[in-house]
């Protein structure tokens, strides 16, 4: 039987024994979001707002074979630096890791390694989704499976706004995945607060988002929940703004030939040199966010989990 290269760090084994609250969060922000230094020091922020809102953050990565639950801070330094790391997804998690190599877990393989770790809360950016042009491509994100699948909160902004949001949507629905607003009715677009597109729930307080998850597994229902909780106002960019850009960005990578995995990397780099870095300052701020979030959501899971 092969036993899965699964390592805690001492902090995050200890709070999960204890029963206290665990956030998950990804590690492709560090390797394929932003240059070094700007990676590293995001990242510290990212952890130390989940510790500030009473969770202990737990940055997961697959580090030579071995999947790592709780970076130290050497081990975060090194992938902030390190060069020509894979960028793993469902289908390439299991073959990394046979394979002795390193990568960094994007939605989808973080959902995966924190559920096999028994973490129940994620905080990201934004997922995946259902690319624009789709219908000839058949372009869709694995992270809408996962949701489907994977019995992780995941705590984000919606869908990345390159997507094609109203199929993103309806893929999620067919799927079974409870698409959660908080705070508005409307769901949100990553960079932008509204979408134009009303969300299929909406739920306030992380404790009725807690207990929504919890009651999923009393039903025996599969997967997770997505939870979209719009960027701050003050950090917003427009969707009226932004429209006219993602279609000159989209228009450029479908001239340049520009397929698959290439497309979202593109489109995010055009799009922090056409809006002179906003999109950037935007997301790290929506990070924030979400990881403040899905702290008090893991606080609230765990009071409830004492409860019984």
């Amino acid at each position: 039987m092969t036993i899965l290269p699964l390592r805690l760090s001492g902090e995050v084994a200890q709070a999960l024994a204890e029963g206290a609250a665990v956030v998950a969060l990804e590690s492709t922000i560090i390797t394929h979001g932003m240059p070094y230094p700007q990676n590293l020091e995001t990242a510290r922020r990212v952890e130390a707002e989940v510790r500030a809102a009473g969770a202990v953050p737990a940055t997961i990565a697959v580090i030579a074979g071995e999947i790592r639950v709780g970076l130290e801070e050497d081990t975060l330094e090194a992938l902030a630096q390190a060069r020509g790391v894979a960028k793993l997804s469902r289908a390439d998690l299991a073959a990394c890791l046979a394979t002795g190599g390193t990568g960094a877990t994007t939605v989808a393989a973080t959902m995966i390694c924190a559920a096999r770790a028994g973490i129940a809360v994620f905080a990201t950016g934004g997922i995946g989704g259902v690319h624009k042009g789709a219908e000839e491509s058949f372009d869709i994100s694995a992270d809408l499976q996962e949701l489907a699948q994977t019995p992780v909160t995941v705590v984000a902004a919606g869908a990345k706004a390159i997507l094609d949001l109203p199929k993103t949507l309806e893929v999620l629905e067919t799927l079974g995945v409870p698409v959660i607003a908080v705070g508005q009715d409307a769901f949100p677009a990553f960079w932008s607060r509204d979408s134009g597109l009303p969300a299929p729930l909406r739920m306030d307080a992380p404790a009725q988002i807690a207990a929504a998850q919890r009651m999923r597994g009393a039903l025996g229902l599969p997967g997770g929940q997505l939870v979209a909780n719009p960027i701050p106002e003050p950090d917003e960019i427009a969707a009226e703004t932004l429209a006219p850009l993602i279609a000159q960005a989209q228009a450029e990578a479908e001239a340049q030939g520009i397929a698959g995995k290439a497309v979202t990397p593109f489109l995010l780099q055009r799009l922090f040199e056409l809006t002179d870095g906003r999109t950037l300052n935007s997301n790290i701020a929506l990070v924030l966010n979400n990881a403040r979030l899905g702290a008090r959501i893991a606080a609230a899971l765990a009071d409830q989990s004492r409860v019984g």
